[in-house]
């Protein structure tokens, strides 16, 4: 349990510590869901097996179309009824990454789709393989296209961290709950939460805005 603070600083301690299990939480969910993102929109680009494709969109529409906690809980609590008991902190990253897997697969299939099929075969006229072809020429221009909306989504999963609170991940609004059950606080310690989470997102934002200046500068 939280022991009752009585001053800002008092409440500002517990809310800065569980703001490191936020950013950890939403770096590690971040990791897993580019990674199994990009995994699946490169398979679905390149492999011609109905049935992969098939499978792949099956789990997109699932994750893209349950609720996010329906997930979280699954993992949680049906993975612990079925005898696999995962940490909260576990299952909060590979949660929000399955689920934003789901998402970003779409955006780097988009991103994927955006380069011309001219360029693609005017490498393979000069040799390359497939698989070459889409690494060297496909790939780094996909990025491009993906790369502003992979950064709003990272600002939108660190808020979406809050979630997590329901399966009892110590992240900031878990915290916050806490605190307020034990002080009575509840203005002050929602203002200071509000505050955290502005203050983490924000440096992420005007970051995502200049690499957009820059992408189309540059374009």
């Amino acid at each position: 349990m939280i022991n009752a603070p009585h001053s800002v600083l008092g409440l500002l301690e517990p809310l800065a510590l569980a703001l490191v299990n936020t950013v950890l939480i939403s770096a590690g969910a971040f990791v897993v869901a580019v990674v199994l993102g990009l995994a699946l929109a490169s398979l679905r680009h390149l492999t011609g097996a109905r049935a992969l494709r098939l499978g792949i969109q099956v789990y997109v529409e699932i994750f893209r179309n349950v609720p996010s906690l329906t997930h979280l809980f699954i993992l949680y609590y049906g993975l612990a009824y079925a005898g696999l008991r995962l940490g909260s902190m576990t299952a909060a990253i590979l949660g929000l990454g399955l689920i934003g897997s789901a998402s970003l697969s779409e955006v780097f299939r988009a991103g994927l789709q955006s380069v011309p099929l001219g360029q693609v075969e005017a490498g393979l006229a000069q040799g390359m393989n497939p698989l070459k072809a889409f690494r060297l020429i496909v790939l780094p221009q996909a990025w491009r296209v993906a790369l502003p909306p992979i950064g709003n989504y990272g600002v939108q999963l660190i808020k979406d961290t809050s979630l997590v609170a329901a399966i009892g991940a110590p992240e900031i609004m878990f915290t916050a709950r806490n605190l307020v059950v034990n002080s009575f606080e509840t203005t002050l310690v929602y203002v200071l939460t509000a505050a955290l989470y502005v203050a983490i997102c924000m440096p992420l934002i005007l970051l995502i805005q200049g690499v957009e200046r820059r992408l189309a500068v540059s374009r």
